[in-house]
């Protein structure tokens, strides 16, 4: 959510060590604080290359941060105006990356006052940051992003329906952990209307499947096979990020998702075979028989809430499959293991199964 929300590309900011520290902050703050949050990826070596904030000087304001600290990081649009943008970018002035780290440059900043939301002040952008804070648009702003990412994508929430969340996350002072959990639990989070009802995003289809695998495979050539499903980390296509949503699926993007569960499953591929093994899998937890191991899986990955045709066809791959002509080679193992792997795709490649 939050590497969505900051969308940083590596594309521009070239610079490996930076994107990591800013992952790093991500995490590090992800169900804490949203204020320190806000203010640790202010002076983040990777957004300040990002939006430019390394190249705004005292009577060269550089407007790009100040912008999108209001319109897509804390306030979103209709909540500020192009003045306060203005002034809140002489704020950001003289800022500047030192041993890797964001800092504020005295001789390049712009010390005299400036007015924005109308209060007026010789701001630096820290104090920019607390003035978007203390706005009410800014929780009510968070509130239904997270909402959205959380519960539906499809059915925007009333005012009236966020109302306390947003009192609880102001009165809080940003936890986004208590949010979320308040979120988590809610009515609504169970909902049958919201019940698969949004589209995975490539990663969270790929963690899915090894997660669920008990596997291990490297988090590179994962990275890198997630590229043709629509998803390159660490390089959104803009500063909005991924729109998501039903965005994620079309006719090629359904292909390599079919194809990347072939690979995690199939134990063909040189990258995944001993790492994502649904064999062991199955063996691990007593689920080698066609009805036993068919249960399993769909209980694993789909929670058990399919249809009786989905779970019969389940059931069949894993009989057919056993009986289907093999190499002359293949011992009875080779075919039964066979059957495992073809029937732990066919979950994979399911329509439930692109859904949350």
């Amino acid at each position: 959510f939050w590497h969505n929300h900051f969308a940083t590309s590596n594309a521009k900011v070239k610079n490996a060590r930076f994107m990591l520290g800013q992952y790093r902050t991500l995490k590090k703050y992800a169900l804490g604080s949203f204020q320190d949050l806000l203010h640790a990826i202010t002076i983040d070596p990777a957004m300040m290359v990002w939006l430019d904030t390394v190249e705004s000087r005292k009577g060269k304001p550089n407007e790009n941060y100040a912008r999108e600290l209001m319109e897509l990081f804390s306030l979103g649009i209709g909540n500020y105006t192009e003045h306060d943008i203005r002034e809140a970018a002489r704020a950001f002035t003289g800022y500047e990356i030192l041993d890797r780290k964001g800092a504020l440059n005295p001789r390049q900043h712009d010390p005299a006052a400036k007015t924005v939301f109308g209060k007026t002040g010789p701001f630096d952008g820290e104090q920019v940051v607390d003035l978007c804070l203390e706005k009410p648009a800014c929780p009510h702003f968070l509130v239904r992003k997270l909402y959205r990412f959380l519960v539906s994508e499809s059915t925007p929430p009333p005012d009236e329906l966020l109302a306390p969340l947003v009192r609880q996350y102001r009165a809080s002072h940003f936890d986004t952990g208590k949010l979320v959990e308040t979120i988590l639990r809610s009515e609504h989070f169970f909902a049958p209307e919201t019940y698969r009802a949004k589209v995975k995003s490539p990663a969270e289809f790929v963690a899915g499947i090894v997660r669920g695998l008990e596997g291990h495979a490297g988090s590179l050539p994962l990275a890198q096979a997630m590229e043709g499903l629509g998803q390159i980390l660490f390089a959104p296509p803009s500063v909005k990020g991924w729109d998501g949503g039903p965005a994620w699926l079309n006719g090629q993007t359904l292909l390599f998702r079919q194809n990347l569960a072939l690979s995690l499953t199939s134990g063909d591929d040189a990258r995944f075979a001993a790492k994502c093994d649904p064999v062991g899998l199955l063996e691990r937890h007593g689920a080698v028989r066609p009805v036993a191991g068919a249960e399993f899986l769909l209980d694993l990955f789909l929670q058990g809430h399919v249809s009786e045709e989905t779970r019969s066809a389940v059931i069949d791959t894993f009989k057919n499959a056993a009986v289907t002509k093999h190499p002359p080679y293949w011992t009875a193992a080779d075919t039964a293991n066979h059957a495992k792997r073809a029937a732990t795709h066919l979950v994979l490649t399911l329509p439930e199964f692109q859904l949350n």
